[in-house]
């Protein structure tokens, strides 16, 4: 059997520009390399073919004549989804399509229901690695769909759903796959290959913006460090990649495992690796020794949960007081070298102008070297929603596509949507400014960072302030909001 498995092109610039970072989905490529033997199997990260979706997936499909078709997308990549799928159900009506990942997951019951339904054949709702395996065993006559777990299907139109499948062994998870049956290439962080690592999955943290436990539940799990190693080892000698960045939810869940991890990449001598992972900062804050072992086996960046600088707004997020951890997370951080990605989250409840600005201030005055700015997003069956919901401050509550993190779909009580989004932009280009890059990733990338800073920089910069003087900031807002509309806009599917 021919499996095609395919994730999404949309993206968002949350950190930097969109088109500096582009990494391969982990999820499709375990996925694949966990069926059988006897299946002909490829994947695709459509994020490396924006501009030609249409073309690209036709000569894929001519040419390759898949009978399955995986498609994994998250909540606001889901309407692109919708599009792909029609065109490839017009292209090879033939081919079963099965759609998978988080959007699956938490809104199976609301896809089943509405008319993009009929684009879908099966749902895969949690972790595909052993459902997906077993439905291509029922679609050749060795399994039954209606025993499958965590698989809805389809009976005369209608989709059944089964129970939820139990959380996988990931001893006998196989690594992902990583040679030429992945179609796209080109995966970069910034000016480097970048690839995706995966060492554990789940967090037992109680975020109430976070969607996570409906795909895990609220747990963790790790796998084998002998067989993130085997993979590790593929990553640096075979695709010579040296930016790795780990997508586990929270690595630090376990300490003592973590330092077992970096002694067995100490231990494998790679020269030039560079790690980046997310944590949270409770742990990274009270284990100093952590992050230095962390330092010596090669991890450069962390991403840490700051959130916001109120104590009020950490709160309603589920995240305690964690503004001191914070501070002195990072002061670890820095002490052995890692440069800290800052989480940051704008727009709750009682958040003015004022407050927005006070907490781009916060990351200055807490010394993070990278901020990762979002909006405050009511996604689908969190606990946040419900609060924002039943407080009438849900502006945008079904048009998922803006659910990325940099739109305003939420009002305050004192902005409304409009003004948030307004705010959000304009607090953040006169609080940071342009951006210098930190000293520690100056260090790591002086080539791209020393081009950006006596080339790029001073260009963009003369050409910005021009047009500062002639439209204003209103002008200049308006220019970046029309960018953010067309970023994930394919003229290529508008007929799909």
């Amino acid at each position: 059997m021919h499996v095609l498995l395919l994730s999404m092109p949309d993206i968002t610039p949350v950190i930097i520009h969109e088109e500096a970072v582009h990494l391969p989905n982990l999820g499709i490529a375990t996925i694949a390399a966990n069926l059988d033997p006897e299946h002909e199997v490829r994947v695709a990260d459509l994020v490396r073919k924006r501009r030609c979706l249409k073309k690209y997936l036709s000569r894929l499909l001519r040419d390759f004549q898949p009978d399955v078709i995986g498609l994994s997308s998250m909540t606001w990549q889901f309407e692109t989804c919708v599009r792909i799928a029609h065109l490839l159900k017009s292209l090879r009506p033939q081919a079963k399509t099965v759609l998978g990942g988080y959007h699956a997951t938490l809104m199976f019951a609301e896809i089943a229901a509405s008319p993009d339904a009929r684009w879908f054949d099966f749902m895969v709702r949690g972790e595909g690695e052993i459902a997906m395996n077993r439905l291509l065993r029922a679609l050749d006559g060795q399994d039954d769909v209606a025993r499958i777990p965590g698989l809805s299907y389809k009976i005369a139109g209608l989709f059944r759903h089964n129970p939820r499948a139990e959380n996988l062994d990931l001893a006998a998870i196989r690594p992902p796959l990583r040679d030429q049956r992945r179609l796209t290439w080109g995966y970069h962080i910034i000016a480097q290959r970048g690839e995706v690592l995966e060492t554990s999955r789940g967090c037992t943290r109680g975020c109430n913006f976070c969607c996570m436990r409906h795909m895990y539940g609220r747990c963790f799990r790790a796998f084998p460090i002998e067989r993130v190693m085997a993979d590790l080892d593929v990553i640096y000698h075979e695709r010579k990649t040296r930016w790795v960045f780990l997508s586990d939810d929270n690595i630090v869940l376990n300490v003592q495992r973590v330092m077992q991890l970096c002694e067995a990449i100490i231990a494998r001598r790679y020269k030039g690796l560079m790690l980046s992972v997310q944590a949270d900062c409770l742990t990274i804050a009270s284990h100093e020794e952590m992050v230095a072992k962390m330092a010596e086996a090669g991890f450069r960046i962390i991403f840490l949960g700051v959130e916001n600088g109120s104590k009020r707004n950490l709160a309603q997020a589920g995240k305690g007081d964690i503004v001191a951890a914070a501070k002195q997370a990072i002061r670890n951080c820095h002490k052995y070298g890692i440069m800290v990605l800052a989480g940051m989250i704008f727009g709750f409840p009682d958040d003015d102008a004022a407050a927005i600005r006070e907490n781009y201030e916060f990351f200055l005055e807490i010394g993070a070297d990278i901020p990762y700015c979002q909006i405050l997003t009511p996604y689908p069956k969190t606990g946040m929603r419900q609060q924002l919901m039943d407080a009438g401050l849900v502006a945008n509550p079904e048009g998922y596509k803006r659910y990325n993190g940099l739109w305003a779909n939420v009002r305050t009580r004192h902005m409304s949507a409009d003004e948030l989004q307004f705010q959000f932009w304009l607090q953040r280009e006169q609080v940071f400014g342009w951006w210098n890059p930190p000293a520690l990733l100056r260090k790591e990338g002086w080539l791209w960072t020393s081009f950006w800073r006596f080339v790029m920089k001073p260009l963009l910069k003369r050409s910005y302030e021009k047009k500062l003087k002639t439209i204003g900031w209103e002008g200049l807002f308006r220019e970046a909001r029309a960018h953010w509309q067309s970023m994930n806009h394919f003229s290529d599917l508008e007929d799909y």
